[in-house]
């Protein structure tokens, strides 16, 4: 679900270099979003959450000077645009970074640092709790990783794009994000295992697809309608796998994620129904699960150049 946060990117931003584990007891941190909420004095542009996946918020917010305090949640953050510098301190320790275009700021759950940032900063942030790195370390068979490690500004295109992507995606189709989020995390879980932890894990490369039982079974559930329950959880239930095992086999048979696959099924689906009936544009977002016809004509418009009026007229 989308709602606005009340929380700072840039403080959390210059947080993760500077921050320190402070031992406190689990139950007396607050939330990523939470503290972000404490420390931020705007609202964000663009906020996504989920239970079991954490939060992506997008933020633009000014100067900060203050302290974040210790978090359940590692927050890992990226910078869309432009130029800023971060500093972070920990005691008589300072860490200084620059926020621009392809690095990435990381404060582990439960490190806390003052961070001064002098100018406005645009970051998109992400809310990760732990226990998803141990279930995708678990779901990988990886040997345990070391400590996230705290990074300011620190140069990972990777892991950049993959955060970027996550502002960029969001269609307004609850079945279509929910599935993207849930695959992003688990990608962005397994990079912060290979290239921001002590002991960096390694993962073997994907040996085989799905049986063709189990693909078919996830195909059905992925064409099964707007209030069919298409999370990772279920599709690797029904394969017998794990949400890690399941992405990379479910790629591995058909060439797609199965985010991708199911947003190309949906695109068929409305081009079918545009070009064969006079339905309304209205009709047509609802019946494939888009919030508003303005969402399912941006996220139309995106894939295919043209809107549904203008494709429509075309194919006609």
């Amino acid at each position: 679900m989308n709602k606005p946060l009340v929380n700072d990117p840039l403080e959390a931003l210059l947080g993760a270099a500077a921050a320190h584990h402070d031992g406190s007891p689990a139950a007396q941190r607050r939330t990523a979003e939470v503290e972000m909420a404490r420390v931020l004095k705007t609202t964000p542009l663009q906020v996504a959450s989920d239970p079991s996946n954490g939060a992506i918020a997008h933020w633009k917010h000014g100067a900060l000077h203050d302290v974040v305090e210790p978090m359940t949640d590692h927050v890992i953050m990226t910078y869309p645009t432009g130029v800023q510098r971060l500093e972070r301190r920990t005691g008589r320790s300072v860490a200084i970074g620059t926020a621009r275009s392809g690095v990435v700021t990381i404060i582990p759950a439960g490190s806390s640092a003052k961070w001064d940032i002098p100018g406005p900063v645009d970051v998109i942030q992400l809310y990760l709790p732990p226990t998803t790195l141990e279930r995708v370390t678990r779901e990988a068979g990886a040997a345990a990783p070391g400590d996230l490690l705290e990074r300011t500004g620190h140069p990972d295109a990777v892991t950049s794009s993959l955060l970027m992507s996550a502002a960029d995606v969001l269609e307004g189709n609850s079945a279509l994000d929910a599935l993207f989020r849930q695959q992003l995390t688990d990608l962005l879980a397994t990079r912060l295992l290979a290239a921001h932890t002590g002991e960096p894990a390694t993962f073997e490369p994907a040996m085989g697809g799905l049986s063709p039982h189990a693909l078919r079974r996830a195909i059905e559930r992925l064409r099964s309608g707007s209030d069919a329950d298409v999370s990772l959880a279920a599709l690797a239930s029904d394969a017998g796998l794990s949400r890690f095992h399941f992405c990379r086999a479910f790629k591995e048979s058909t060439g797609l994620s199965p985010h991708a696959w199911l947003r190309q099924q949906q695109l068929e689906r409305a081009m079918n129904i545009l070009r064969d009936t006079d339905a309304s544009i209205e009709l047509v977002a609802t019946e494939l699960g888009y919030a508003s016809q303005t969402a399912f004509t941006a996220a139309f418009k995106k894939l295919t150049g043209d809107t549904p009026s203008d494709w429509r007229r075309r194919m006609r």
